[in-house]
């Protein structure tokens, strides 16, 4: 398929590169084009800012979850909702697993998907010596996919010369510039960026920096690039059609298990394309609010708790009682349940917020979690089943990833986690034949078998009639 697209990464964190990529969106659109978004690796909140503040359909792509042909398969299909497809890097450029590998970096994606790069350079407090820390970045792996340079915090003036220089003893486009905006710079909190809902005027703030783009960068440059990439093949993997097709998928459509899905402002951290992987074997999908809803919604088959920040609503979670109690009794009637890290922290029987006050919380899983100073079992990992007959031991290792500063004073032993290319492991988990309830985040898509036996057991629980089903009487 031919697939319009570009990269914007950059050599660290922190060059700007969610600010300019929002700006990049919004100007396109104004430009008249219909561009997607993409984020790379395992990051929630920088595709909030794409969804939410430009409006545009943003999807992770993480390699090191997915093989190489899946990944091209999830862009590809990704990127049928728009006519150009904008990448958002991730840390440094090269900076993969185990902080010493390319696996899983920005260039370890644009290398997969054949997609041309533009490196934004925070230039402060630098002119000449840019291009050779730029040559740098280029000439460290040959296939580098490196096409153009934005300059960011830079003047005009030593742009207009500096350009020229760029050009002319490197060969790369120079796309343009940046200058020092004071309100175009995000902050942070402890797992990342603050959301996009808590920075006053966000909108207008992309609105602007949109029009300084405008008028700095090169779109023209930017938009040949783009449509100079190559042809990319894109086919739906084997294993992936297997279990979309099975015998058991046919069965789950047939049923149409109904999921209650947590979202509101404490539990935010969802990827998209599970919640679309659960739709294609034919769940139906019912958002709730263990904020400001009162008890789970009702004939729902499993429950789904993803992460976010419980931990900066630990009082409401817990002065809610009726909804805790309405998630613990469907818990103890066996209803099916994915819980990830703030998901699981709700589950737990305590949560201490930011300031170690300790509330009570659902109670359906043992532990008391609680702050610390740093971040805890940081990164990607690799997960195997410890306990037979559990959910998911039979799916082969999971990958997935850990990133929290709270921990617990039982985080389950029935799966054994292993950090890829470093020595470090534990055990993790509390999982029952129908519930995985733990720290790490899973992206279904890395194991499609887990999505599929998930739903499994919340068909087969709706047959047993377990759980908050309404039985209707004859009429």
């Amino acid at each position: 398929m031919k697939a319009p697209r570009i990269m914007i990464a950059a050599g660290k964190s922190g060059s700007g590169k969610t600010m300019i990529t929002c700006g990049i969106l919004r100007a396109l659109q104004k430009l008249g084009k219909t561009p997607v978004a993409f984020k790379c690796g395992p990051d929630y909140i920088d595709p909030m800012f794409h969804e939410r503040v430009v409006k545009t359909s943003s999807r992770n792509l993480d390699p090191y979850f997915t093989d190489e042909e899946m990944t091209r398969y999830l862009f590809g299909e990704g990127s049928k909702e728009g006519d150009l497809s904008v990448f958002e890097g991730v840390m440094g450029y090269y900076d993969g697993l185990g902080g010493i590998s390319t696996k899983g970096s920005a260039y370890d994606l644009a290398r997969t998907t054949k997609t041309p790069v533009i490196l934004v350079v925070d230039a402060r407090g630098m002119s000449v010596s840019a291009l050779a820390w730029i040559r740098g970045i280029m000439e460290y792996r040959k296939d580098s996919q490196i096409a153009g340079v934005i300059f960011n915090r830079m003047s005009k003036m030593l742009y207009q010369e500096l350009s020229l220089l760029t050009e002319q003893e490197l060969g790369i486009a120079c796309i343009g510039y940046v200058p020092e905006i004071p309100e175009g710079h995000l902050e942070s909190r402890h797992l990342g960026l603050v959301l996009p809902d808590e920075v006053q005027n966000l909108s207008g703030q992309v609105d602007h920096l949109a029009e300084v783009l405008l008028e700095s960068l090169d779109f023209e440059k930017l938009l040949d690039i783009a449509y100079a990439s190559e042809d990319l093949t894109c086919d739906e993997p084997e294993d992936l059609k297997e279990i979309l097709n099975s015998k058991t998928a046919e069965e789950i459509r047939r049923a149409k298990p109904v999921i209650a899905v947590a979202k509101d402002e404490a539990f935010c951290f969802i990827y998209r394309d599970n919640l679309n992987l659960l739709s294609r074997l034919g769940a139906e999908l019912i958002p709730f609010s263990p904020l400001h809803d009162r008890k789970l919604p009702e004939n729902v088959d499993g429950l789904l708790l993803y992460g976010g920040y419980p931990e900066l609503y630990a009082r409401e979670l817990s002065e809610n009682k009726e909804m805790r109690d309405s998630v613990r009794n469907a818990l103890q009637n066996g209803i099916s349940c994915l819980a990830e890290c703030g998901g699981y922290m709700y589950l737990s029987e305590s949560l201490e917020d930011m300031h170690g006050n300790s509330y009570e919380m659902a109670g359906a899983v043992k532990g008391n979690v609680y702050r610390t100073e740093h971040l805890r079992r940081f990164g990607y990992i690799e997960l195997t089943a410890d306990k037979e007959d559990v959910l998911g031991s039979n799916c082969g290792p999971i990958r997935s990833h850990e990133f929290h500063y709270f921990d617990s004073t039982d985080c389950g032993n029935s799966f054994h986690a292993v950090k890829p290319l470093r020595k470090r492991s534990w055990d993790c988990i509390h999982a029952t034949k129908n519930m995985i309830a733990g720290f790490p985040h899973l992206y279904y898509y890395a194991c499609p078998k887990l999505a599929l036996e998930f739903l499994k057991t919340c068909v087969k629980g709706r047959e047993s009639g377990q759980k908050n089903w309404k039985k209707e009487e004859p009429v």
